[in-house]
């Protein structure tokens, strides 16, 4: 225990932003358990480690009785008294010990202890730092795929991570040394460390993407009121300004639809539809049924409503398979029932 000693705590500071108070606290506790494994678990001692002075000491403690049972725990009031007069029954006398006695302790377990110490402080690092990213978009590189799976490794810093094929996107290919942006759905806890559930099917990723692609967005002006998406097809996201002079859906496009597809790119060109949101239920379905053309929209009971389209508009609201009709019922949180001008 030394000048270098200390050094390597500071080092372990800078570089792995792990306390120094966190390990002098593991080394106390490692010296302690070495000790007392030497003693056979019966000695009493105090460790104190002083950075300032760099200095390293142990003191023996004995608690003052009447009479000794224990002389390994125990001292007798007379002889405490020879070393300290105003000492009585009860006190806790301390006596350093020496640096040759001092030097018996086991190094090996004290050194296991540390290790383990500076393991959990990374661990405990990593968890913050990965649940800071809960619901946001982290960047990685693949690493390898998994050919039996398809599973992707992911390397994020100096972390692993595992991309499942069933949360990438139909047109994902992915080959070692790719980087691909992903979502973080959830940090879960595990004594190995934390586990992070990722995706880039999830809603969640475009509405990130949109809110790093569009400056209107970062400020505050534009507004993201939702997003449906049927990842790796097509997406449905409502927007809103809260100036009037700023076009949300225009702020989204960006010039000459650099914005949207930048976005688009990104989801292996997914389809983007930018709908305006309103707080009037009829307008806002209406425009999430785009790119069809509605007569009218009747809002009715329990988030349900009625929208009329002529015939020609009919297979456009609906959609490819029902789906322009599923994603805007998502957008809006309404039950959309379609029905052709000739038959209302």
């Amino acid at each position: 225990m030394n000048n270098d000693f200390f050094d390597a705590l500071d080092l372990l500071e800078t570089e792995k932003g792990i306390p120094k108070e966190y390990m002098l606290e593991k080394v106390e506790a490692a010296l302690l358990t070495a000790y007392k494994k030497e003693n056979a678990g019966e000695a009493n001692v105090r460790i104190v480690l002083d950075p300032e002075k760099r200095k390293v000491k142990m003191y023996a403690q004995r608690t003052v009785v009447e009479e000794v049972e224990d002389p390994e725990t125990q001292i007798s009031l007379q002889e405490a008294q020879t070393q300290k007069k105003r000492i009585k029954v009860g006190d806790v006398l301390e006596k350093e010990i020496k640096p040759k006695a001092f030097g018996r302790i086991p190094a090996q377990t004290a050194k296991m202890v540390i290790i383990q110490g500076i393991r959990e402080a990374e661990r405990g690092k990593m968890i913050r730092e990965y649940e800071d990213k809960k619901e946001d978009i982290i960047n990685a590189r693949v690493q390898v795929v998994d050919r039996a799976t398809g599973n992707a490794i992911l390397e994020i810093g100096r972390h692993q991570a595992t991309l499942l094929k069933s949360e990438q996107l139909p047109g994902d290919h992915f080959q070692p040394g790719d980087h691909v942006k992903v979502y973080v759905i959830e940090v879960r806890r595990e004594s190995r460390g934390p586990i992070l559930s990722l995706s880039r099917k999830h809603p969640g990723l475009v509405r990130r993407l949109f809110e790093l692609e569009v400056p209107e967005i970062q400020d505050g002006t534009v507004l993201i009121h939702s997003v449906s998406r049927e990842a790796g097809s097509r997406t449905k996201i409502a927007v809103w300004s809260k100036e009037p002079d700023v076009d949300p859906i225009g702020a989204c496009i960006g010039v000459k639809g650099l914005r949207k597809d930048a976005i688009s790119a990104e989801l292996g060109g997914e389809k983007i539809d930018i709908i305006k949101y309103s707080e009037d239920p009829a307008e806002f379905i209406e425009a999430a049924l785009s790119p069809a053309t509605v007569l009218s929209v009747t809002v009715g009971e329990d988030k349900s409503c009625r929208v009329i389209v002529s015939p020609d508009q009919l297979s456009l609201a609906i959609g490819r398979e029902g789906q322009n009709a599923r994603l805007a019922a998502r957008l809006t949180g309404y039950k959309i029932d379609i029905k052709s001008s000739e038959l209302a």
